[in-house]
């Protein structure tokens, strides 16, 4: 029994111990329990809320407030709320303003977020640390109470009611968090490839823009989508920055100029809502494989 343990190659139970753990996944029935019925319910309860908006947005206005009619299906579709929304509001002018801005202020605040990151992270000094757990505690910050004094500074530079007013806020939401998250990524790059640099007489800036900037594309990637959404469904800084109805964003103009009163067009809700979401869809598509591997932590060389 001994000779025949110490023959055993090393880490040989430990890869049959796993494989005899997994062994309950080789049967349909198990994996449909244990992966596809878990994954099933995930995607219902994920897609159910664009289902609904989509179903609701071609239903005619018969069928909304016929209660006899299938809430679950339409009979007669019609596309008469997306050419109300499109021709009969502002809702272009609204969805060009949304753009506008998350575009604008999402490039600016990762451009701060990205030199704040590397001067914390790679510039020793002795209170780094703590400037990194301040630019944190300022993201738990939440924006209800931000906007009281921001609105005051809005309205003395003469910027109220304007794009400039939201582009000019939004980094006060978007730098703290982005910061920490390229400081987390940072890190992960070693620092082996900037003293090599240093050596051969290459400046900060340039260490910056040729080496860190190129392995931190995935962690960048991930911190433009994060701030690109909180800019796009951003909804307090918008309701109080923006009063005209043509400088209105998506969020707040689809919920104060389609309801009149009492009276819910939601035809119309539910199709610019939809609409609205269409954007960050694409994002996300295009990026996902970025957004990933910068969650992972890797770095790519």
């Amino acid at each position: 029994m001994a000779a025949t343990s110490q023959s055993t190659p090393p880490g040989v139970g430990v890869a049959r111990d796993d494989a005899e753990g997994m062994d309950y996944l080789v049967t349909l029935p198990s994996r449909f329990v244990v992966v596809y019925l878990p994954i099933l319910c995930f995607l219902i309860i994920l897609l159910f809320p664009f289902y609904w908006m989509g179903l609701t947005s071609v239903k005619p206005n018969a069928e909304l407030i016929d209660r006899s009619v299938n809430p679950w299906w339409v009979d007669a579709p019609t596309l008469q709320h997306y050419i109300h929304l499109l021709f009969n509001t502002d809702y272009p002018s609204w969805m060009w303003n949304t753009m506008l801005v998350a575009v604008v202020a999402t490039m600016l605040s990762i451009v701060a977020s990205v030199m704040a990151a590397y001067a914390i992270v790679r510039i020793r000094y002795s209170s780094a640390r703590w400037v990194g757990g301040l630019i944190f505690l300022a993201y738990l910050v939440p924006p209800s109470i931000l906007f009281i004094p921001l609105a005051l500074v809005v309205f003395q530079y003469g910027i109220f009611d304007s794009p400039l007013a939201l582009i000019l806020t939004y980094p006060t939401i978007l730098i703290p968090f982005s910061t920490w998250l390229l400081m987390g990524y940072f890190k992960s790059i070693p620092y082996e490839l900037e003293e090599c640099a240093l050596i051969d007489g290459a400046s900060r800036w340039q260490i910056l823009t040729k080496i860190i900037l190129p392995l931190s594309i995935p962690g960048i990637i991930s911190a433009g989508i994060f701030a690109f959404t909180l800019c796009w469904n951003e909804f307090i800084y918008a309701l109080v920055f923006i009063s005209s109805s043509e400088n209105k964003t998506v969020p707040v103009a689809v919920l104060s100029e389609l309801v009149e009163g009492d009276i819910y067009h939601w035809g119309p809700l539910m199709a610019g809502a939809l609409l609205g979401s269409v954007p960050v869809c694409l994002v996300y598509s295009f990026f996902v494989e970025h957004y990933v591997s910068s969650m992972t932590g890797a770095v790519k060389e």
